[in-house]
């Protein structure tokens, strides 16, 4: 085959977690749809989240997070970015990409440096509110930004644009209308929180659902994430409460558990921030505290300023404080009603194609 025949490749990079991965799915979908040939670049974190990623080669690249805390582990760090960045110039000069794409995470530091010097256009996706640390080194080097939400995430690239946040074909799939519960139906409560938030929320819930009155509590149709190694004790404890609740430490079909919750709890990563707004769901969300750069809470006041979620802080959230929480919004449908809307009129559905549209327009020819 010819280079004129060619299809164009897109080399898409992004850590090791869903936050990261997800949009980059959606990306490389929508590309692939158009004729291009998509591979992507990530480290063995990402294993998890690769069930979306069939007939797109993954390519394992040597990534660290860098530290200060410890001389001996940013001196690993460097080095392991180091050998990183030599596998990335090699997979970068064996697939001659006509363009990066970026979303963010350490694993995306070495190939987006390879990317740079071998004179790869560069587009970086940032899917939080505040930027995170390897796409604002990368940033230095990008032909153009691309942000989730507003703000000077990526000012002074030559485009600099708001895309939305891209989420999975799943999500699409699941939209559907939010009706409130009425006051003798099931209530829906879906809670999850990924590995920074699993066990928070597995041992608050079972003590705010003793809190509430019977009635309310025999109406609970709850949803919970789990660690495996929590989820006898948690277990346990709703069985002593007499509630059947759904269990597991992770769960394949989350665009439709939450398309069918009458409320979630969450974290407020960026993809759950998006896939809420998109689904149009009301939530209570609960940032992770730790964060480096407090992207979480930046997220969750977004989705809040717009009416679609109330925030409380993890240092907060006692199992009193939940409950009265969960017995308020139970009781007033027309709250929950509004904090849907709300919600939905924020989604960006279009994200992905949005993202594409600037991709192709930057890659080389």
């Amino acid at each position: 085959m010819n280079s004129a025949m060619r299809s164009r490749i897109a080399l898409l990079s992004a850590g090791g977690t869903g936050g990261h991965l997800f949009p980059a799915e959606a990306l490389g979908r929508e590309l692939m749809a158009r004729g291009w040939d998509v591979h992507l670049a990530t480290d063995t974190r990402a294993s998890h989240f690769l069930s979306g990623f069939e007939n797109i080669p993954v390519h394992e690249i040597q990534s660290a997070t860098p530290s200060v805390a410890s001389p001996l582990k940013a001196v690993r760090a460097v080095l392991s970015l180091a050998r990183g960045t030599g596998s990335a110039l090699r997979l970068v000069q064996r697939l001659k990409p006509s363009v990066f794409v970026g979303f963010g995470g350490y694993p995306t530091t070495p190939p987006g440096v390879a990317a740079a010097l071998l004179k790869v256009p560069i587009v970086l996706h940032e899917a939080n509110a505040t930027p995170g640390r390897a796409n604002r080194f990368l940033a230095r080097f990008a032909a153009a930004g691309a942000r989730s939400l507003p703000g000077p995430a990526f000012a002074g690239r030559a485009e600099d644009c708001e895309t939305g946040n891209p989420v999975r074909e799943a999500v699409l799939l699941a939209r559907k209308p939010f009706a409130a519960p009425g006051q003798a139906d099931p209530f829906k409560l879906l809670v999850f929180g990924g590995s920074q938030g699993a066990q928070v929320f597995s041992q608050l819930l079972p003590e705010a659902m003793a809190l509430l009155d019977d009635t309310l509590r025999s109406r609970m149709a709850l949803t919970l994430q789990v660690r495996d190694e929590d989820r006898a004790a948690c277990e346990a404890k709703f069985q002593a409460l007499n509630m059947r609740v759904d269990l597991a430490p992770f769960f394949p079909d989350l665009p439709e558990r939450i398309a069918d919750a009458h409320l979630v709890v969450a974290r407020s990563g960026a993809s759950s921030v998006s896939e809420l707004a998109v689904l149009g769901r009301p939530s209570l969300l609960v940032p992770y505290p730790y964060a480096l750069d407090h992207d979480q809470a930046a997220n969750a006041a977004v989705l809040a300023a717009a009416g679609g979620a109330e925030v409380v802080a993890q240092h907060l959230l006692t199992p009193q404080q939940l409950a009265t929480r969960l017995a308020a919004l139970a009781a007033n449908p027309q709250q929950l009603e509004s904090m849907a809307t709300a919600a939905v009129a924020i989604g960006r559905p279009d994200a992905t194609v949005k993202l594409a549209d600037l991709v192709v327009r930057i890659a080389k020819p």
